[in-house]
């Protein structure tokens, strides 16, 4: 059982948690109906994405192989054998297309586009440099609007904004490490050779400051001190400015950036972070009469 869970990426679920994000700034996070949707539309995306995450083992079989941590993972290692992974990446997308269809066919519409746009990303557009990090990015938006959908709440420009220069963030510093990886002489993607950590460490340091710049914009923005009925917001400034730092330093310093998802689950730092900017946050849009 270990193996197939770590075959769906079911730690790579958190991603996923961005579907909630219309829902918790739309402030309508505790209508159950509007949250039960929501819930059910996690569940499509966490097994479209698992079945993608199968799909990219396939095809990356060889690399994974060579790689000195992707060789563990269960097809990589054997493990698992093809027709196995196959049969499951079947089930789960097919599971996944008719649970969409029940909540929304909207939904069903989203579902399918990353379905259809990560498959070919797996396939041949993983392979180009720059490319490659925007379709990661597309990836969050889409989840974003996965969310607005089911729950008829339209995200603002901010949300979607911000939501596409912190994934593009996140995937440059998970370059980084490959590009460590290629120059100590290991096997990586073929996308890598397009970057190095001249253009990787300026491109972090681009989306940094635009991250935070469009933050702060966000926070002293008329409409948005109307939503959270408050001007207070622009506490949670610092939070953002000093996760972005912190992120920084594990990819620059500690070059231990080869999974964002591993750095929000056990870096303490990241943690405390998100922690207290989502209970200010919250404080604001809900408890705050």
């Amino acid at each position: 059982m270990k193996n197939y869970l770590n075959l769906i990426r079911i730690d790579q679920y958190v991603k996923n948690g961005f579907v909630f994000a219309p829902l918790f700034f739309g402030g309508a996070f505790f209508e159950v109906n509007l949250l039960y949707k929501v819930l059910l539309t996690f569940i499509c995306f966490s097994l479209a994405a698992s079945s993608i995450y199968i799909v990219n083992d396939l095809f990356d079989l060889r690399v994974d192989q060579a790689h000195p941590i992707k060789s563990k993972r269960p097809l990589a290692s054997g493990q698992i054998k093809k027709k196995e992974a196959v049969l499951l990446q079947m089930f789960l997308m097919s599971v996944a297309l008719f649970l969409s269809y029940f909540v929304s066919q909207q939904l069903l519409l989203v579902i399918s586009f990353y379905l259809v746009l990560n498959f070919c990303y797996s396939k041949w557009l993983k392979h180009i440099a720059i490319l490659d990090i925007n379709i990661i990015a597309t990836g969050f938006v889409l989840r974003i609007l996965a969310g607005a959908v089911v729950t008829e709440i339209e995200p603002s420009v901010w949300i979607l904004l911000i939501t596409y220069l912190l994934a593009l963030f996140l995937a440059i510093g998970k370059r980084r490490t490959d590009v460590v990886l290629m120059q100590n002489g290991q096997e990586v993607r073929k996308s890598t050779a397009g970057y190095n950590l001249i253009f990787v460490d300026a491109a972090l340091g681009i989306l940094a400051s635009i991250i935070v710049v469009c933050y702060i914009f966000y926070c002293i923005a008329p409409e948005n001190k109307l939503h959270y009925h408050s001007n207070l917001l622009y506490i949670s400034i610092i939070f953002v400015i000093n996760g972005v730092f912190r992120y920084l330093q594990l990819a620059i310093v500690n070059q231990s950036t080869y999974s964002p998802t591993e750095v929000v689950l056990k870096d303490r730092f990241i943690q405390i972070t998100i922690l207290l900017w989502v209970l200010l946050l919250s404080y604001l849009l809900y408890f705050n009469s």
